[in-house]
């Protein structure tokens, strides 16, 4: 497991100043949540384990942008990961980590969060209150 602080080196996305930079980031293969976001192993869904197709680049790809421009969930890769955006109902895109990669999600005010190797599907996520209604970050 790496830390904050070497994540942060290693993809140059820092986080917000009150979280803890010398935690470890935890790598899971089952279900996670983080903000708006939520990452579902396919094998959880209906949906069949199709595998992403196109590598995520060194820069990331934004899986939910900031509704103000920051704050922007970005999917970082160690390894091959490959990410295929398909936008439907609440489903983002998938998400395919190969063995001996993993990725990562980084946030400014949730820090990172690590995915382990295996297909995803990932997703916003939606609250009810008065409504049923996305849930904002």
């Amino acid at each position: 497991m790496r830390t904050v602080t070497d994540l942060i080196q290693t993809h140059g996305v820092d986080i917000d100043p009150h979280l803890d930079r010398d935690a470890t980031v935890p790598v899971s293969a089952g279900l996670q949540r983080q903000g708006d976001i939520i990452v579902i192993p396919t094998a959880m869904t209906r949906r069949p384990g199709a595998a992403a197709t196109a590598l995520v680049p060194r820069a990331g790809v934004p899986v939910v942008r900031g509704e103000a421009g920051g704050n922007t969930h970005l999917l970082l890769a160690d390894g091959p990961v490959r990410y295929g955006a398909a936008p439907a109902d609440l489903t983002l895109g998938l998400l395919t980590v190969e063995e001996g990669a993993t990725a990562y999600l980084a946030h400014p005010e949730h820090g990172y969060a690590g995915i382990a190797p295996g297909t995803y599907v990932v997703r916003r996520q939606r609250e009810q209150a008065d409504e049923i209604r996305m849930v904002q970050d």
